[in-house]
């Protein structure tokens, strides 16, 4: 079971953000790994606590707007990409001494927020893993053709009637779903099942799933809106850290999306785990952290 400590900044709009310190032994001066989450997700989810804690690092994650102990966004407000890059940064501007950088990681939608905030604020990050992270639909499709047509239609309304819209029909899924049926909105299938398997892996999905939907649906929609119907607020072409992409080539977000941002990064390594699921954050775990403390994988 991953420890973790629990506390909240706050950002100049009055909302709180919840932070997770998922290694609060670590020593002093201990390089600073933060981790992004998926979606639905939170914070509270460390890929391979063992792998962490060899590593010596500080590793710390947040929750987006809507999930676990962060607030939602305001009335009105759209809960962007580039918004949480921002939060990210508050945070490791609370966390880091002057001039120093941290390593970013995300992980599934998280992957977006790490990138961003990468770009936006590159005097803060050193390198980035980027795992399991979808391209722009409008480039390599992934947004099921069902849904498709229901998200352009709401593509120029206000925050608040795509909000309500995207409730309206997420409420019923996430009603009927409960326990481990769950993990399949997160995007993990049967690809993933010897990962799973493995001790603790399916009990750390449990605890980051029961965080992440502490306030219904409010997270999951937030980010949905966010990442469909804005921009993201950054250009690929300006990340100028070190950036590693790791996907599962049985993953339905695989090799296609790694090859776009292979593409559009200016400087970036693909990897491609054969036979791995959307779950590759957990066997590449140790591979990731010893590539973002600066070590040849």
């Amino acid at each position: 079971m991953t420890i973790s400590a629990t506390h909240r900044i706050h950002r100049l709009d009055g909302r709180r953000v919840a932070v997770h310190d998922l290694t609060p032994d670590a020593p002093a001066g201990a390089p600073v790994v933060l981790l992004c989450h998926a979606a639905p997700g939170s914070g509270a989810f460390d890929p391979d606590p063992e792998a962490t804690a060899a590593r010596g690092i500080r590793l710390i994650s947040f929750d987006r707007p809507g999930y676990g102990g962060s607030d939602p966004v305001g009335d009105g407000a759209f809960a962007t990409v580039d918004g949480a890059a921002d939060d990210a940064a508050a945070l490791l501007e609370t966390i880091l001494e002057p001039g120093a950088t941290a390593a970013v990681a995300g992980w599934s939608a998280g992957g977006r927020v790490a990138l961003a905030l990468a770009a936006r604020r590159p005097d803060l990050v050193s390198r980035v893993a980027v795992i399991g992270t979808p391209a722009p639909d409008e480039d390599v499709h992934w947004i099921p053709e069902e849904h498709r047509a229901g998200i352009e239609a709401l593509r120029d309304a206000p925050a608040a009637v795509a909000h309500e819209a995207l409730g309206a029909a997420f409420a019923p899924v996430l009603a009927a779903l409960s326990g481990d049926a769950r993990f399949g909105l997160v995007g993990i299938d049967e690809a993933d099942g010897p990962v799973l398997a493995e001790p603790g892996v399916a009990d750390r999905l449990r605890a980051m799933l029961d965080e992440a939907l502490a306030q219904g649906g409010a997270g999951l929609v937030a980010d949905i809106a966010g990442y469909t119907l804005r921009p993201w607020g950054f250009d690929p072409a300006d990340v100028k850290a070190s950036v590693l992409l790791s996907y599962g080539s049985a993953d339905h977000i695989g090799q296609a999306h790694g090859l776009w941002w292979h593409r559009a990064l200016p400087d970036a390594r693909l990897d491609v785990v054969d036979g791995a699921g959307h779950l590759v954050v957990v066997p590449r775990w140790k591979a990731l952290l010893a590539f973002l403390c600066r070590e040849a994988v």
